[in-house]
């Protein structure tokens, strides 16, 4: 593979090789947080895999990306959890629905999981049903086994959602998070898990009770200044922003020029994983589009190889195996001279 000037210009990674992370699994392919969806990119060769935990009733920590459940499982159509439905207010947005805090884990392992798009993913509705909705301890169990299996180990990262919530609730995130880890062993720095959230008073408790690495999440519009980022070098290793913060999405090609917020990170020694990558025409920048159907496949390559080339140190993704193939393309050597340049 040439190696254009334009490449030797990029701003380096602060890794060798950027990861790929499976988001909520291969959730691409599967229906999101089930085994089958993080086997299934375990085995394409993933890096990571991504989960959102959330706590039940009795505090245990499941993945689910939403506290509200009807979209990712059976619930409405249980007559016997129909007493459960109810309005609850989530990080200032009123929902209606059944809520995991609000049944015991028992409860909770009775529902089966079912595909949140199916017309975006018709496929995926074929695992409907087949899986029921795993605890923090089983995906452990499962990436530990895969991780001897293929003679390498899964890396994880755990996203805390809706925190601030759960505290309110009386269900901190953090105490059975660190609680679980250290029973498997998975309480030291190189333990390949990595706490996430778009919280920062959750992070900073953990950074005064864990050293592994934290990431603090951004979504588009949060303030990213130089004393922002500042503040989180304070507590966090690392940042976790929205595609469109690293590649601004705008005029007539649906994506700018790379913002320098990659280069101000790893300034400070801050890492940089980035979020979703999903190959559908609706999710990517304009540019990256193929034809006009929302759901139609697009280029997703070509957006992996943008954000790669603007320094980022992690690709957060729906389809790994889309993101791997593009980390193939730009290969290790071009980043290792890129790096050196």
């Amino acid at each position: 593979m040439t190696v254009t000037r334009e490449r030797l210009e990029m701003a380096p990674s602060l890794v060798l090789t950027p990861a790929v992370v499976a988001h909520r699994g291969a959730s691409g392919h599967r229906p999101e947080h089930t085994l089958d969806a993080y086997r299934t990119a375990i085995r394409m060769g993933v890096d990571d895999i991504e989960l959102d935990l959330v706590s039940t009733r009795d505090g245990v920590l499941v993945a689910r990306h939403d506290l509200e459940l009807s979209t990712t499982t059976d619930v409405a159509s249980r007559a016997d959890l129909a007493h459960l439905r109810c309005t609850r207010t989530v990080d200032g947005v009123a929902q209606r629905g059944w809520f995991a805090q609000d049944l015991t884990l028992a409860e909770l392992q009775t529902l089966t999981a079912r595909e949140r798009m199916p017309r975006t993913r018709p496929r995926n509705t074929a695992y409907d049903g087949a899986e029921g909705v795993p605890t923090l301890t089983e995906v452990l169990a499962m990436a530990a086994a895969e991780g001897v299996r293929r003679g390498r180990p899964v890396g994880l990262l755990l996203e805390l959602k809706h925190a601030a919530h759960h505290d309110r609730a009386g269900l901190p995130l953090d105490e059975p998070l660190l609680r679980e880890l250290a029973r498997h062993g998975l309480d030291h720095p190189w333990a390949r898990v990595t706490p996430m959230a778009f919280e920062a008073p959750v992070l900073r408790r953990l950074a005064g009770r864990t050293r592994l690495p934290l990431v603090r999440l951004l979504e588009p519009g949060d303030p990213v200044g130089p004393d922002d980022l500042d503040d989180i070098d304070e507590y966090a290793d690392g940042i976790g922003p929205h595609t469109s913060m690293v590649l601004p999405r705008g005029g007539p090609g649906g994506a700018g020029a790379a913002s320098p917020l990659v280069q101000e990170a790893h300034r400070r020694g801050l890492t940089v994983h980035v979020w979703t990558l999903r190959a559908e025409n609706r999710f990517l920048p304009v540019r990256h589009r193929r034809g006009t159907a929302p759901d139609a496949l697009g280029d997703m390559a070509a957006h992996v190889r943008a954000l790669l080339d603007a320094g980022v140190d992690g690709i957060i993704t729906d389809h790994p195996e889309q993101a791997l193939a593009a980390r193939r393309e730009v290969g290790p050597e071009v980043r290792q001279v890129a790096a050196l340049g």
